[in-house]
């Protein structure tokens, strides 16, 4: 499974707009935004690293910091190159996977709607909650929505949440799949919506989605004790580890 997710990143990011090949790495840039969530690099699995590649990766980024993420297994020698190069590493996290057999999808809780949103202004607040949630603030821009309408027209999947009086909760996403395989990011419920089930039935909803299009495996990462439960509940399990480093 570890080379399975990896070759999907690698996909992912070559998929991006501003997408750059540096040696045995892919730069999945979008210069639409500056956000290193968004703009990193993977190595591509199986290929040889040197010293002298991570020096033409970070020329590579310009003036973006550079960062990487990826499987740790695919590439288990590059960590010490990227520390004797100065990077440092950000996070060590366990990745978890689902698939069709053990899904649970949950109804949406009392009082909200689970939707794909369509029109600009429906993107506008999806987003905006997301924003709000990872502490932004509640705010979003024409170029946000741009990317967002961008990735969809690619296989995207989005799911937001709303209440039955307008307010947006909160969101999700999924980028296009990958020989059968997807990743599920950006869950994200605004803070007076929390403890409520939404986290989980919006990862449902959107993994739900994937799976009746085609696919067979979801992935994400947890960032916490609650969101690992939240996510174990409607079907993920560990699977394996990735790395967050970067150069500052």
């Amino acid at each position: 499974m570890d080379l399975r997710i990896q070759r999907s990143v690698v996909a992912n990011l070559r998929n991006r707009p501003d997408a750059v090949e540096s040696g045995p790495f892919v730069l999945g840039l979008d210069l639409s935004t500056d956000s290193p969530h968004i703009n990193y690099a993977t190595p591509v699995p199986g290929a040889e690293i040197t010293p002298a590649d991570v020096r033409g990766l970070v020329q590579a980024f310009q003036a973006l910091k550079p960062r990487l993420e990826y499987v740790v297994s695919c590439a288990p020698e590059l960590e010490k190159l990227l520390l004797d190069a100065g990077f440092a590493v950000e996070s060590r996290n366990e990745y978890l996977i689902c698939t069709p057999e053990t899904l649970a999808v949950p109804p949406a809780p009392e009082g909200f709607e689970l939707f794909e949103p369509e029109t600009d202004d429906e993107l506008a607040g999806m987003i905006a909650a997301q924003n709000d949630a990872f502490g932004g603030g509640f705010t979003s821009t024409p170029a946000d929505v741009e990317r967002y309408r961008r990735n969809r027209a690619k296989g995207a999947v989005q799911v937001a949440a709303r209440t039955a009086d307008g307010q947006y909760a909160g969101g999700g996403t999924a980028v296009a799949p990958n020989e059968g395989l997807s990743e599920v990011g950006g869950i994200a419920v605004r803070p007076q919506f929390r403890r409520r089930g939404l986290a989980g039935a919006i990862t449902a909803a959107i993994t739900e989605r994937l799976f009746a299009a085609g696919g067979d495996v979801a992935w994400l990462e947890a960032s916490g004790d609650d969101s690992w439960r939240v996510y174990e509940r409607v079907g993920f399990r560990a699977a394996g580890q990735r790395l967050y480093i970067a150069k500052y």
